[in-house]
């Protein structure tokens, strides 16, 4: 077992060699509901996305549609899918996702972090390599509110001096 060293008395007893209680941190306990499904909120810009995931045969739905149909373009599909390819398990859990608020890309960007966060509730030991992937941490760039006198958020109406 390794041991955990949290203060300074600790780091100085294992320096001298003398021995020292030293709570050793437990190991992460999966989280499943009765169903056996872990479940995640994923965010990204506006769109929020419930996500479920289950053993299965790789099957994603969104909304009610296959992934394939309702992300119809290919780039977003690699968005969606990027987490499971990390992790080394594709094929292995079917997803049920709703997601509302956005566009298509906001809403694959919240689809992806929706399923990096249930897989790692699902199978606690997936959680390095998503987030050495950086998958587990939300995105949190939005669009900038627009400002009164100006024509957008920073462009200004054109400059007459006189």
């Amino acid at each position: 077992m390794t041991e955990e060293i949290k203060t300074l008395e600790d780091l100085n007893a294992v320096a001298e060699g003398t021995e020292a209680v030293v709570e050793v941190a437990a190991p992460r306990e999966p989280v499943r509901d009765e169903l056996g499904r872990s479940y995640a909120t994923g965010k990204r810009k506006d769109a929020v996305a419930r996500v479920w995931i289950k053993p299965g045969s790789g099957k994603v739905s969104v909304n009610g549609k296959d992934m394939d149909k309702y992300f119809a373009r290919p780039v977003l599909q690699l968005i969606v899918r990027q987490p499971e390819q990390v992790a080394g398990v594709e094929g292995e859990f079917d997803v049920v996702a709703t997601v509302k608020g956005g566009g298509l890309s906001g809403q694959a960007g919240a689809v992806k972090h929706g399923i990096s966060k249930a897989l790692q509730l699902y199978e606690p030991s997936l959680r390095g390599a998503l987030k050495a992937a950086g998958f587990l941490t939300r995105d949190s760039r939005v669009v900038e509110r627009k400002k009164y006198g100006k024509a957008k958020a920073r462009k200004s109406f054109q400059f007459s001096k006189r």
